[in-house]
């Protein structure tokens, strides 16, 4: 078993354990793609045990094929794709579930959509430069975003000032620790 996967079940302080049961917590992870969203998600999933749901599954076909050939979307083409998330988010609080959820959610409004009403999503925006994002990009594979889309994110993107905030220069063990730290005891 490699480092990774050695740090990843390895289960929290007990004292983690009781604060994040208490009442149900909602990760909603958010950045442009490249940013990392699924890769923390996931990790960050295992590390916690709670489930993880991808913004990208959530998506109407119809804003796949626009992205996978190059459309950036528009606020029309979101919505239907925000609502759907905005269900499942509801479902998982209603159900008493902790959760894990990754969207881009590039402005302020997408993202008082999701969490209005539900006091229980704390929003992680995942930050890097665009020399960083571009690189990831180039380097992922099977993936329908393509590179050329993400100047148009950027251009959307409204950086949020209500979120914790994550330079993803860091390795992703730095960055699950930081929002495993904070969901136990949050910053004032």
């Amino acid at each position: 078993m490699d480092s990774w996967s050695v740090w990843c079940s390895q289960s929290l302080p007990s004292s983690a354990v009781a604060n994040t049961n208490h009442s149900p917590k909602i990760v909603l992870l958010t950045g442009v793609s490249g940013s990392g969203k699924s890769t923390i998600g996931k990790l960050l999933s295992a590390k916690l045990q709670w489930p993880f749901y991808d913004g990208d599954d959530f998506h109407p076909p119809s804003n796949i094929k626009k992205m996978a050939t190059g459309i950036p979307l528009t606020d029309e083409d979101r919505w239907p794709w925000l609502k759907n998330l905005k269900q499942k988010i509801a479902e998982e609080v209603a159900a008493n579930q902790n959760a894990i959820f990754a969207c881009s959610a590039l402005r302020q409004i997408y993202r008082d959509f999701l969490t209005s009403d539900l006091p229980q999503v704390k929003i992680i925006y995942l930050s890097g430069t665009p020399e960083t994002l571009t690189e990831r990009l180039r380097k992922r594979r099977n993936h329908f975003m393509r590179t050329e889309m993400l100047a148009s994110q950027l251009v959307t993107l409204e950086e949020p000032n209500d979120a914790l905030t994550i330079d993803i220069a860091q390795s992703p063990e730095s960055i699950v620790t930081e929002i495993c730290r904070e969901l136990i005891e949050p910053s004032t």
